[in-house]
């Protein structure tokens, strides 16, 4: 198994910064206790508010295909529905 980093891009609605911003942060504390993930890590754009991003470690792309079927994720897809422009995800591999 090798180690998998995510870098997630969450842009929220100019009008809904405030429920997405709330509903990303719910996700940390129970995300950060799953088994596998090594750092769960969420930032806010200092010019663009509206522009999230967490960056991620996991054990394995295993773990997190595993984090990504858990409920608390169907959870926040439903809170923030409509809320959000766009979400893009990359699966990194540490090269340096």
């Amino acid at each position: 198994m090798s180690k998998l980093t995510i870098v997630g891009n969450i842009h929220a609605k100019p009008d809904q910064i405030d429920l997405v911003k709330s509903e990303l942060l719910n996700l940390i504390e129970t995300t950060r206790a799953e088994e596998g993930c090594l750092n769960y890590d969420l930032h806010q754009d200092k010019e663009n508010p509206a522009h999230f991003l967490f960056f991620e470690n996991w054990e394995s792309c295993e773990r997190w295909q595993k984090h990504m079927e858990n409920q608390h994720l169907a959870d926040f897809m439903v809170a923030t529905e409509g809320a959000v422009e766009a979400v893009t995800l990359n699966e990194m591999t540490q090269i340096g």
